[in-house]
């Protein structure tokens, strides 16, 4: 039994202490592990370069909105996910890493 005090962190939040933010290009690379695909494969699968898939996966560049939702769809992963990463990433990168990004549909 918890304690007034006690509190359960959130499933994010506890990742993100052990592993870092959950950037898009974790979820991006996580979803193509999960897949077995290699990065040419998933480049084809995406309609992308395999150097732009590379550039996603390591963070040297950002995805639109719009990518990182036909990227999701391709891939069956979570739209809203995805569009969250990408979103905080583009906060992060505007030095506003404090506001957290939470999507309701």
């Amino acid at each position: 039994m918890r304690t007034k005090k006690e509190e359960l962190i959130p499933a994010r939040e506890l990742m993100e202490e052990i592993v870092g933010p959950l950037t898009f290009a974790r979820f991006l690379r996580v979803w193509r592990e999960l897949q077995d695909m290699t990065q040419v494969a998933a480049a084809a699968k995406l309609g992308v370069t395999k150097a732009r898939l590379s550039d996603l996966e390591h963070g040297r560049r950002l995805a639109s909105v719009e990518l990182a939702r036909s990227i999701a769809k391709r891939l069956g992963a979570p739209e809203t996910q995805a569009i969250e990463c990408c979103l905080q990433d583009q906060l992060r990168k505007a030095k506003v890493p404090k506001l957290r990004v939470k999507l309701v549909a």
